[in-house]
């Protein structure tokens, strides 16, 4: 499913946080979103997913327009993962993760079997074995984020935009998430994922570099994520060098003396 957005402009408080945006993403696509703190990466993710409106330009799924789809045929297609999760729920680690299989509640075609195969595999894929009947509350943070995680995989949905998933989640579980998300790209959907680690970024297929609301660069990593340019964009010396596994490349700062 081809996910576009065209003119986009976004403002809020009187402050314009997203500037004539332009942007295709298809079947297969596993593109990384990132630049610095107010760049409006979180304000496009939610211009993407139709949970805003956006004053001026438009955002479609296969041509249709975002803004025309009803709720429900809206979480049909597409699944979000925002920056901010519950710590207080107090459903189960499984409860949770069948949150994602409601936009289904009313469809003849699905089948409690159904349900339970994309809640287990969801779980599976998320490393969350044996956490199953545990409280969310009771869970630490990154236990918490591959719960959220692993709610918006159940969804089963063709396009999945994600807001800072390695957010307090270990080396290992980070290497995970890449994992499945490369998974969920190889499946034929389309993946959008917010990032401030810009290493991580190398190893996407494209990415595309906010500053100030507009796009700075866009195209593949080796392309966009250049020492020259992310210096310039982050107003901070960065230094880009080949990773010594032949793993993409690794961006690093320069230490403040």
């Amino acid at each position: 499913m081809i996910l576009s957005a065209s003119g986009l402009h976004f403002e809020a408080g009187g402050s314009r946080l997203i500037n004539g945006v332009d942007l295709e993403m298809g079947p297969g696509d596993l593109v990384a979103v990132v630049g610095p703190n107010g760049a409006g990466k979180s304000t496009l993710l939610r211009l993407l997913a139709g949970a805003v409106r956006p004053v001026k330009g438009d955002v479609s799924l296969d041509g249709k327009p975002v803004r025309l789809l009803s709720t429900d045929r809206l979480a049909r297609l597409r699944a979000v993962l925002g920056q901010q999760q519950a710590a207080d729920v107090a459903f189960n680690v499984e409860e949770v993760v069948e949150m994602g299989r409601y936009p289904y509640r009313n469809d003849p075609s699905n089948t409690p079997d159904a349900d339970r195969h994309a809640v287990r595999s969801a779980m599976a894929a998320l490393d969350l074995g044996g956490l199953e009947q545990r409280t969310v509350s009771s869970l630490s943070g990154g236990e918490r984020q591959r719960v959220a995680i692993a709610r918006t995989l159940a969804q089963e949905t063709p396009v999945v935009l994600l807001d800072e998933p390695t957010t307090a989640l270990d080396i290992g579980h980070q290497e995970l998430i890449l994992k499945v998300l490369r998974s969920l790209a190889s499946d034929g959907r389309t993946v959008g994922v917010v990032l401030h680690d810009l290493t991580m970024a190398t190893r996407f297929d494209r990415v595309i570099l906010l500053r100030h609301g507009s796009i700075a660069a866009m195209g593949r990593p080796e392309d966009v994520l250049t020492s020259e340019r992310l210096t310039d964009v982050y107003d901070h010396p960065v230094t880009v060098v080949d990773h010594p596994l032949g793993l993409g490349r690794l961006v690093l700062p320069v230490p403040l003396r």
